[in-house]
């Protein structure tokens, strides 16, 4: 017996309002992926044509289109040739059992127990590190991680954005203008959350361009990245706790958590992101860290049943989500996708941002986005060590949004990232043995290539620091007692943004003369 067609069921725009003082094509994204998530669109429904949903909205057709693109890119519809465009068939499992509130919500529920580490509320520091006195020098002797690369940028320097491009004149402009006259108030001990302003401009910039829907009081200022998932370590985790992270994956995040006393569980990896029935069967298991938009190191961006599926182990398990966005901004087909705390409304996620990847690292300017009932807690742990965060820093940084200058500079970014990208992918050597072919990126700032060994991956890596190239051996991204076979831990990670085109070109003929010759 043929198999029965697929459901189609009538869509109805009804009840879809668009304010034509903003962005329609994002309202209309928008609108259209909330009914996917909270069941008014089913999978297997049918969209109008661009052209008709246009007449029926009173919008250009454009607007549609742009839409309809984002939703294709993210995974809520899907396309079948010759027979239109359809929400796309997700696990029913995964999609929330309560219809979710049409009205604006700040994305995270408010009445969830806490459940913090009380070990770190009650002690100062906690290290898991082994402090070993001999001759008169201290070594930590675990939970060692090597020192970032240091000095001028370098190709293919890894975590690096374009910071050349950066508009330094208009930065020490806005700083010298704070300085002038400088509010004394604001020279006072500050929030230890972060400045208020900046608070707010970075929540309106998360709903404009991440589709977020948060508010400034849910946002605590960090000194970078590693500083916000460091307290995420700090608060989540009670010692002896199992915490899944990413195999291969960020390792200092890895170090946070042990540091914090975590048994780390690495996850595999595969081609739509961290394996979420790995970590079902996980019983010590309530935190995990994932990097969803462009996984560190191997470059997969998680699928929407994915991300849905970690947001439900998170339900399921009373569990929390520590979600790295460390570069979610580059994205070189569309719009950056929503992340997952875009998702999120059982509030479960907790959002780390920063500002080193489209401004320079030496910045150290993070954020966290957390559940409302979780940022007193975080403010009064970052108090302990650092009362608050340097104040005109904070300051500049909200004029730099406020006067327009940081999207202007994003943008800037994007497109010196992208064409540095297509440098190097036009100019990889060829036919090098032992090494695969460059994969597709659509998104990051690194990409990754595999080696038939670990033992050619270090033979590549040392000739090119002899001809003053910098390469990042995947091996070293994987936990030790990774259940993964040596053969499949071997690869090359390569960042493209650190140095101009010029730069990547002279590079790329200095390995194609040391691996060639």
């Amino acid at each position: 017996m043929p198999a029965s067609p697929p459901l189609s069921m009538p869509f109805n725009p009804a009840g879809i309002a668009l304010d034509r003082r903003q962005g329609l094509s994002r309202q209309l994204y928008q609108a259209l992926r909330l009914r996917v998530l909270d069941g008014r669109l089913a999978s297997g429904t049918r969209l109008p044509a661009s052209r008709d949903l246009a007449a029926a909205l009173g919008i250009s057709r454009n607007s549609v289109v742009r839409a309809y693109d984002q939703l294709y890119a993210e995974g809520f519809i899907e396309g079948r040739v010759g027979d239109g465009t359809y929400v796309a068939r997700l696990t029913p499992a995964l999609i929330p059992t309560k219809k979710l509130s049409t009205k604006p919500s700040t994305a995270l529920s408010t009445g969830l127990p806490t459940t913090l580490s009380t070990e770190s509320l009650d002690l100062p520091v906690i290290s898991s590190s082994k402090v070993i006195h001999s001759g008169g020098f201290f070594r930590i002797e675990k939970h060692h991680l090597p020192r970032p690369p240091s000095g001028p940028p370098r190709a293919f320097r890894v975590g690096v954005p374009a910071f050349d491009l950066f508009p330094f004149e208009v930065w020490a402009k806005l700083n010298a203008a704070f300085w002038r006259k400088p509010d004394l108030q604001q020279l006072c001990y500050g929030d230890p959350a972060g400045d208020a302003r900046l608070r707010t401009m970075i929540a309106a910039y998360l709903r404009s361009s991440r589709g977020m829907q948060c508010a400034a009081e849910q946002i605590v200022i960090t000194s970078g990245a590693q500083q916000g998932i460091s307290l995420c370590a700090q608060l989540l985790v009670e010692r002896g706790s199992g915490v899944a992270i990413e195999n291969p994956g960020y390792r200092a995040a890895g170090h946070a958590f042990a540091v914090a006393g975590a048994r780390l569980h690495g996850i595999r990896v595969d081609s739509e992101g961290i394996d979420c029935n790995e970590m079902a069967r996980l019983s010590d298991c309530r935190v995990a860290y994932v990097t969803p938009s462009h996984q560190y190191p191997t470059g997969v961006v998680m699928s929407l049943a994915r991300r849905l599926e970690l947001l439900a182990w998170a339900e399921r398990t009373d569990g929390w989500i520590v979600e790295d966005d460390y570069d979610g901004e580059y994205r070189y087909t569309g719009a950056p996708l929503a992340p997952l705390a875009a998702l999120d409304r059982q509030g479960r996620v907790l959002y780390v941002g920063t500002f080193g990847k489209v401004a320079f690292p030496a910045l150290r300017l993070g954020y966290l986005v957390l559940p409302p009932g979780l940022v007193d807690a975080f403010a009064q742990r970052r108090a302990v060590d650092v009362r608050h965060s340097e104040v005109s820093t904070q300051a500049v940084m909200a004029e730099f949004m406020a006067a327009g200058h940081f999207q202007r500079h994003i943008r800037r970014m994007r497109r010196a990232a992208l064409s540095r990208r297509n440098a190097l992918l036009a100019g990889w050597p060829a036919a090098i043995a032992g090494v695969g072919s460059l994969p597709a990126v659509s998104a990051g700032l690194h990409l990754t290539v595999a080696v038939d060994s670990i033992e050619r991956e270090q033979q590549l890596i040392e000739l090119a620091a002899r001809a003053d190239v910098e390469i990042n051996g995947l091996s070293s991204y994987w936990l030790a007692d990774s259940a993964t076979p040596l053969l499949q831990r071997a690869g090359l990670v390569l960042g493209f943004a650190a140095v101009p085109e010029a730069a990547i070109s002279a590079a790329l003929a200095r390995l194609r003369q040391a691996w060639q010759g």
